[in-house]
């Protein structure tokens, strides 16, 4: 595998992109955002709002919002598709705002539960009604007289995090978030930068609080989306298990809260340089050089899970490719992903011939070093678009290839990842 892939723009700047847009009064201009269709399953969900968004070319969106509390009430039930991040956030955004909205999902989204957002949404004085243990469909309330929340994190999330700051952007007063654990800060970046008065300070026993002025008014900013540093991973994982690769991977994302694969790898061996350095939109951005690689197993502390959760299949392809163990702890969260990511991983490397372990939160697997998978099974999906670009991974490295029973979730995050895979001289059919 050899040339030069340019992976999507960043989810979760895309994400927040067009919700920020749709927040602030005025115009915002967006370029390089991910058209998956996680993305544009939120892009409807703001024009049902009453913001109006527009495709001006591939990348290039422009949002007229409607302003902080300015969302109306839809006509139609919300479809987030597969994504929890959309969903999740949106009900944050529009948890402050005196307005019944049903949100729903497919048949993925719709097993994941959503109480741990719901549970602070309702500090604010929003109500709750849906299936049981939280489950979609469900149809928020919004607060008509909404309160300032102090929320502390009982799990790190950002998801949670950034729900709980797009509401308080709508109540008086303060709303803060203390967080044990640092996660993802891509909405207090993306705050600051369309006007949000934000403070961070440390408690007395050491945890971030990020604090909030409510009744917020935001202004247009444009917005460049960096390359996902989580879809940028297939490919890297890849160069560095096929013989002879050397992949560029130009304008990733760098943020610290995200760079922990790379960090990883690094530790494993792996020939990865990190080039031109810069700034984009608030965000650090740098292209990426990987280069194949004899790798050895690690440890991975469960510390680093935040900054890499979405990355741990792939991780996971890499561990079965090294030599000796890796063991990868506080995983937990995997277990609510798209699908049970952890015991997919298992049970997709067991069938190609790779030693796993799962030990409550930790996996460990047993690497089989460089040619040493076997491949030759079919991997069950769970309808995870990171299940399935991981094994297809696998299946380069491995002697007998990987078959994969669904690709069309890939979309969700990684239209072009077929072809642009193909265009480094990878073997996928």
């Amino acid at each position: 595998m050899t040339g030069t892939l340019t992976a999507p723009g960043d989810k979760s700047i895309s994400h927040r992109a067009l919700i920020f847009g749709a927040m602030a009064i005025g115009e915002t201009r967006i370029r390089g955002l991910l058209e998956g269709e996680d993305v544009l399953d939120t892009a409807k969900v703001l024009r049902a709002l009453g913001a109006d968004l527009s495709q001006e070319s591939a990348g290039n969106w422009r949002v007229h919002g409607v302003g902080v509390g300015g969302f109306a009430e839809p006509s139609c039930v919300l479809d987030h598709g597969n994504s929890g991040t959309g969903v999740r956030l949106m009900m944050g955004a529009v948890a402050t705002s005196p307005i019944a909205c049903t949100f729903t999902g497919d048949a993925s989204l719709c097993r994941r539960p959503m109480e741990r957002v719901l549970g602070p949404l309702r500090l604010f004085g929003a109500a709750a009604y849906g299936r049981k243990g939280g489950r979609l469909p469900m149809t928020l309330m919004g607060a008509h007289d909404p309160l300032p929340v102090t929320y502390r994190l009982p799990v790190a999330s950002a998801q949670v995090k950034s729900a709980v700051l797009l509401a308080g952007l709508n109540a008086p007063g303060e709303t803060a978030v203390i967080e044990a654990v640092r996660t993802r800060d891509h909405t207090e970046r993306m705050l600051r930068h369309f006007g949000a008065t934000l403070r961070e300070t440390t408690d007395d026993a050491g945890h971030c609080v990020i604090t909030l002025k409510g009744d917020a008014d935001l202004r247009p900013a444009d917005v460049t989306v960096p390359s996902d540093p989580s879809s940028a991973a297939f490919p890297a994982v890849a160069a560095l298990l096929v013989e002879g690769s050397d992949v560029l991977l130009p304008g990733v994302l760098m943020n610290p809260t995200r760079a922990g694969l790379y960090e990883t790898l690094r530790e494993m061996g792996a020939d990865i340089a990190i080039l031109n350095p810069r700034e984009a939109g608030g965000e650090p951005v740098a292209d990426i050089r990987v280069r194949a690689s004899a790798l050895k197993g690690v440890d991975v502390p469960p510390e680093r899970a935040p900054a890499m959760i979405d990355e741990y299949p792939v991780l996971a392809v890499a561990a079965a490719c090294a030599s000796g163990r890796t063991v990868m702890r506080g995983l937990g969260e995997l277990k609510v992903k798209e699908s049970d990511r952890l015991s997919a991983i298992a049970e997709g490397l067991k069938a190609n011939g790779v030693a796993v372990e799962i030990e409550g939160e930790t996996l460990i697997v047993v690497g089989k070093g460089r040619g040493g998978v076997e491949g030759g099974a079919t991997v069950q999906t769970h309808l995870d678009h990171r299940i399935a670009m991981a094994f297809l991974v696998l299946g380069l490295a491995s002697r007998d290839g990987v078959r994969v029973d669904d690709v069309r979730m890939i979309a969700t995050s990684f239209p072009s990842f077929v072809g642009d895979m193909r265009a480094l001289g990878a073997e996928l059919n």
